[in-house]
């Protein structure tokens, strides 16, 4: 399962990385377009505004999973291994819960979405808003099961009295 989950938050993440770099040829179109036609492309407010939204939440999973998210452990690191364990075992539940009550409140918004076809923008370009709420849903699903995972390896380490799992790449 773990496996499984490693390699949907590196797809997820690759994904993410390819909308980044193709936004950049739609912002240098765009400026181009604005600088020397004196016309920008239409849409372009709408369409970057969704993919930075939907970058952020693909790369979710995989940020947990690699250890990229934010750890402050400047008083933690003083108790012994097993208390570091415990403490990250509360960190995951933090997150699990965190990402589940966005996942949960985002679902009626996703399927409203979908349903009422919702699009962001008017004129010549509308952007429809329901991949990015649906992306959303399973960022924030994948995120919760991510720590889920991390909550569950760092319970087994304070079974054993070992330091805690921060990262998939550390078990």
């Amino acid at each position: 399962m773990t496996a499984f989950i490693d390699w949907v938050s590196k797809a997820l993440m690759v994904i993410a990385a390819v909308l980044a770099f193709l936004l950049c040829f739609l912002v240098v179109g765009d400026v181009s377009g604005r600088v020397f036609f004196g016309s920008p492309i239409k849409g372009t407010t709408e369409v970057i505004s969704l993919a930075i939204v939907t970058i952020c939440f693909l790369q979710s999973g995989y940020a947990i999973r690699s250890g990229g998210m934010l750890n402050v452990d400047t008083v933690v690191v003083k108790f012994s291994p097993r208390w570091q364990s415990i403490f990250a075992v509360f960190g995951a539940f933090a997150g699990l819960f965190f990402f589940a009550f966005i996942c949960y409140g985002t679902l009626d918004g996703a399927a409203h979405a979908w349903t009422s076809n919702e699009f962001e923008g008017e004129g010549a370009m509308r952007v429809p808003v329901w991949p990015t709420r649906f992306v959303i849903v399973l960022g924030t699903a994948l995120a919760s099961i991510c720590y889920f995972i991390l909550m569950v390896q760092n319970l087994q380490r304070v079974i054993k009295g070992e330091p805690p799992v921060l990262s998939s790449s550390q078990h």
